[in-house]
C-alpha cells in the first residue's frame, strides 16, 4: 500500500520503520524534519498525504492533529484512509473524523497501547473508532506495527477506550508503588510481596508485567534506571484527558482525579518529568505519612 506518516517521533518513526519492513511504499513528514531510512520525505504534510491510500498521522494533541488534519483532508483521495494514532480529546478526534467524512474519506481514531517498546516490536494494541469498512482495510497494517486492534464503535470510542484504559493503569500503578512502599517499611522484602501478590487478587499488568520495583519480575523501566518507557508526563496528559471526557460526560471518577492530581505534583513539583511513570515508587518511599 502507498501510506503517509505525519509525526516521526518515538512512537511514528518505529512504525513507518515497521511498514517499510512490510513492503509498503511510506512517505512520512515530520514538523521537526525527522528522516527515517526507507520512509521518502515530503516537504509538507500536504505533500505526503497526495495520492496516498491511507495517511497516519501520531501527534502529540487534539489541537496538533486538527491543524494537521485542515491540510491534509483536502490533499487526499476520496475513499482513502485518515488513520490517526495519536491520544487526543474525544472531540477532536470526532471533529476530524466528520471533516474526513465530509471530504469522502474513512476515518479512523486508533490509539495505542505498549509504548515505545511495543512500536518497535510490532506488538502494539489498537484501540479503533469510525469507519467499519477503514478498519478492515487497515486490518494489513494493524497486524504489521501491532499484536492486536479492537474495534470499538464510531469515531470517537477508540480514544475513549484508551482514555479509559490510562485512567486504569494509573490508578494501579500508584497502588502498586505505594503497597510496595508499604511492604517496605513493614518489613516485608519486595521479592516475597511481588511472589505473593502478581499471584493473588492484588495482581494487575502494573505488577507483573511493568513492576515498579528494581530487580523483581520482568525487566522493567525500573531496572534502568527509571528511563521511561511510558513517561510520567505521558501519563499525566492521558490523566488530564479522562478528567476532562469524565467532566464532559458528567461521570464521577475520584480515583482518575487523585491519580492526576499526584502525577501532576511529581511531574510539575517532584522531579518526575522526564522519568517513567513507575517511577512514583521512589517518590512513595522517600515519603512519611502526611
Amino acid at each position: 500500500m502507498k501510506i503517509a506518516v505525519i509525526g516521526l517521533g518515538h512512537m511514528g518513526a518505529p512504525m513507518a520503520a515497521n511498514l517499510v519492513g512490510a513492503g509498503h511504499e511510506v512517505t512520512g513528514f515530520d514538523a521537526a524534519g525527522v528522516t527515517l531510512a526507507g520512509v521518502s520525505p515530503a516537504p509538507s504534510a500536504a505533500a505526503a498525504a497526495t495520492g496516498a491510500e491511507v495517511v497516519l498521522t501520531m501527534l502529540p494533541d487534539g489541537a496538533i492533529l486538527r491543524r494537521v488534519a485542515a491540510e491534509v483532508i483536502p490533499a487526499m483521495t476520496p475513499g482513502a484512509v485518515l488513520l490517526d494514532c495519536s491520544t487526543v480529546d474525544v472531540d477532536s478526534a470526532r471533529a476530524v473524523a466528520a471533516q474526513a467524512e465530509a471530504a469522502g474519506l474513512l476515518a479512523l481514531d486508533a490509539p495505542v497501547s505498549g509504548g515505545v517498546g511495543g512500536a518497535s516490536a510490532g506488538t502494539l494494541t489498537f484501540m479503533v473508532g469510525g469507519s467499519e469498512a477503514g478498519f478492515a482495510r487497515s486490518r494489513p497494517l494493524f497486524e504489521v506495527m501491532g499484536q492486536k486492534a479492537v474495534f470499538c464503535g464510531p469515531s470517537g470510542n477508540g480514544q475513549a477506550a484508551k482514555i479509559c484504559n490510562n485512567m486504569i493503569l494509573g490508578v494501579t500503578m500508584i497502588a502498586t508503588c505505594e503497597a510496595f512502599a508499604l511492604a517496605d517499611k513493614l518489613g516485608l522484602s519486595r521479592q516475597a510481596m511481588y511472589d505473593v501478590v502478581s499471584t493473588s487478587s492484588g495482581s494487575s499488568w502494573s505488577m507483573n508485567v511493568y513492576c515498579p520495583a528494581p530487580g523483581v519480575g520482568p525487566a522493567s523501566p525500573a531496572d534502568r534506571g527509571y528511563v521511561p518507557g511510558f513517561s510520567a508526563d505521558l501519563m499525566l496528559k492521558d490523566l488530564r484527558l479522562s478528567q476532562q471526557a469524565a467532566e464532559l460526560a458528567d461521570a464521577d471518577t475520584p480515583m482518575g482525579a487523585r491519580a492526576a492530581d499526584l502525577y501532576r505534583v511529581f511531574v510539575e513539583e517532584e522531579n518526575g518529568r522526564g522519568r517513567d511513570f513507575s517511577a512514583m515508587l521512589p517518590r512513595f518511599e522517600r515519603r512519611g505519612r502526611s
